[in-house]
């Protein structure tokens, strides 16, 4: 009996299929990107943010972040240029650790901001790419990921910060 290996020019065919299939997707978005920002300034119910977060979190984040928010590998240590690696943004990350208000300023205004001086960070600040609405939806959909006792931690958490903000 044989066993059957993968061909280099399998593989090849593989490759060239997904790469393929993925620029067929950033081509859609980018062709589309126009109408995705009304859509986000319409949507009206959770599953219609949901739905909308789901893909302007493929477009804008999961490149860095996972396309199934699991992060970039090792990414509690520093790369050789100092900036760490994006986190997931699944349940064995930290993001659920932060309230609502922090991860909107976060990604809207970028971390130097948050934290009020310059840090060497790849994430970059979306002010000017996207709406307040997409980033809400984006945010909602990475909360839908989380399972139900970690949602409810970080809303807890919101309401928190937002009862002290006043």
């Amino acid at each position: 009996m044989t066993k059957k290996t993968k061909t280099p020019a399998t593989a090849m065919v593989i490759g060239v299929t997904v790469a393929v299939a993925l620029a067929g997707i950033a081509s859609y978005v980018a062709l589309n990107w126009a109408s995705l920002q009304s859509s986000a300034e319409s949507a009206s119910t959770e599953s219609d943010m949901i739905s909308l977060g789901s893909t302007v979190y493929a477009a804008q984040c999961a490149a860095c972040h996972g396309a199934n928010l699991e992060g970039q590998p090792n990414w509690r240590a520093r790369k050789a240029n100092g900036r760490l690696p994006a986190p997931p943004h699944d349940e064995t990350g930290h993001t659920w650790h932060h309230d609502d208000d922090t991860l909107f300023n976060l990604t809207k205004y970028g971390l130097s901001a948050l934290v009020g001086q310059p840090v060497e960070t790849d994430m970059p600040a979306y002010d000017g790419v996207l709406t307040d609405a997409q980033i809400r939806a984006s945010l909602a959909y990475i909360k839908s990921r989380w399972p139900e006792e970690i949602r409810k931690r970080q809303t807890e958490m919101s309401r928190r910060a937002a009862a002290e903000r006043g």
